[in-house]
């Protein structure tokens, strides 16, 4: 053989020897795995969002729940509540929702809350589910100040405005009678009142609170307000869709907490202009 094919077949031998020895290199000694090492950290997910309960609300009833000139939704109950979230540890968002659907969208999950001056009934019981009572309140009627009202019973014969589906609209209707046409319903107790002020009434029954404050703050409308221990005082309570146990219990914990801390005495203070009174009093 000449030199120059010798010299090729021993380069030729030693080039396969070598590709043989990587070939068992990468068999002996595999690759790292491309997956990160077990000591690595690994990123923490996010934490979820957490829930905001929507609040029903009907905000034409102040001093409890009415809309400012921005359209804010405020109040008493709007300050209780708020006070009650924070310390049940919740978040919530109110919205402005008719009286007259607003049981409704509790019951179809529209609203998680409802706080809008609901009188606790064993009715309203058999739906939803109310939180301990946070205020009392009784029925009240609101006159011109030469009316001869003196008592509810003078009410069975004369033209009264209610809010649909209240307190008043019950009893009055159950004075007068399922078909009385002088029993007239209005969408808010303030329409009511402005009813009463033009005369197209002859008086209004409402929850007192909202009659105390409609009267002190129209002085010109010159209304008297008449009181009788025939009607039933009454509880407002926070409702839940029925069987929401979760929930209720973080209202009731959190409303505990501000009456426990003197909270519940300065948000009633700032709306009432004095302490709450006990039941017993406030039916007087």
């Amino acid at each position: 053989m000449h030199s120059t094919t010798r010299q090729f077949l021993k380069t030729a031998a030693l080039a396969a020897c070598g590709v043989l020895l990587a070939a068992c290199g990468k068999k002996d000694a595999p690759a790292p795995a491309a997956s990160a090492p077990a000591s690595a950290p690994v990123a923490a997910s996010a934490p979820p969002p957490a829930k905001v309960y929507v609040v029903g609300t009907d905000a034409a009833y102040a001093p409890f729940e009415s809309q400012n000139e921005k359209g804010e939704i405020v109040g008493f109950s709007v300050d209780l509540l708020t006070a009650v979230a924070a310390k049940g540890g919740f978040e919530i968002k109110f919205v402005n929702t008719p009286w007259e659907g607003i049981f409704n969208a509790l019951a179809q999950g529209d609203r998680d809350l409802l706080i809008s001056s609901i009188t606790i009934t064993d009715e309203r019981k058999q739906t939803m589910d109310f939180s301990e009572p946070y205020f009392d309140a009784y029925q009240l009627i609101a006159v011109k100040a030469d009316s001869k009202v003196a008592k509810f019973d003078d009410l069975k014969k004369l033209k009264v405005g209610v809010q649909t589906g209240t307190t008043g609209d019950e009893v009055v209707t159950k004075l007068q009678g399922k078909n009385s046409t002088n029993v007239k319903r209005f969408e808010s107790t303030p329409l009511a009142l402005k009813e009463l002020e033009a005369g197209g009434v002859d008086a209004v029954v409402a929850d007192n609170g909202v009659v105390v404050n409609y009267v002190q703050n129209n002085a010109g409308a010159k209304f008297k307000t008449v009181s009788d221990s025939a009607f039933a005082p009454e509880q407002y309570g926070i409702a839940v869709k029925k069987g929401n146990a979760e929930l209720l219990d973080k209202v009731n914990k959190g409303l505990a907490a501000i009456k426990a801390d003197g909270s519940y005495d300065t948000l009633y203070a700032k709306a009432f202009g004095a302490a709450p009174k006990p039941a017993s009093a406030a039916s007087k």
